[in-house]
């Protein structure tokens, strides 16, 4: 029995320091300073093309190898490879238009990647070009708009036919 009257005794000692401890703590205190919440709400952004890129019709008409560049910029100037004969360019020439849509105020980030554009069996490239960033002038509908361009590298040695592609614009605010 005198042992186990040794480990009771023993085990009292380890709680009352234990407890000792826990009273020894510091009293809480107030911060010198105190941090501040913040959020910010903004609307969905809304991005919708209005009106769609045409480069017209672009005969081929160099002879020998030869790589023209045909563009229509995002100010509307149409370039057809500064008529190097090498390229007949006619038709209606229109730059793509978006619209943009989400809080007053705000900035936009636009981005893209190359469109590339096919005629069933042979691809070409187009390099956009439009504005990097949008601001927006009102809060929801109307939005602003703004308008993208792009420039086209074609082979001598490309095949005729229609070439289409989509655009992958994004938008994101700042």
């Amino acid at each position: 029995m005198t042992k186990v009257l040794r480990l009771t005794a023993m085990a009292a000692s380890v709680a009352a320091l234990a407890l000792a401890a826990t009273e020894a703590a510091a009293a809480p205190v107030n911060a010198t300073s105190n941090a501040t919440a913040k959020a910010r709400i903004l609307k969905p952004l809304v991005l919708a093309s209005t009106a769609n890129f045409d480069l017209g019709i672009i005969v081929l008409a160099g002879s020998g190898s030869y790589t023209a560049t045909v563009s229509l910029d995002r100010a509307n100037t149409f370039n057809c490879d500064g008529n190097s004969g090498n390229v007949t360019c006619s038709g209606t020439h229109t730059r793509a238009s978006y619209n943009v849509a989400g809080t007053q105020g705000q900035s936009v980030t636009i981005a893209s990647g190359p469109v590339s554009m096919t005629n069933g069996t042979d691809t070409l490239t187009l390099t956009p070009d439009h504005n990097t960033t949008v601001a927006l002038t009102n809060s929801g509908a109307p939005g602003t708009d703004f308008f993208v361009g792009g420039s086209l590298s074609i082979p001598s040695t490309t095949s005729d036919g229609v070439y289409t592609g989509t655009f992958a614009l994004t938008a994101d605010y700042q």
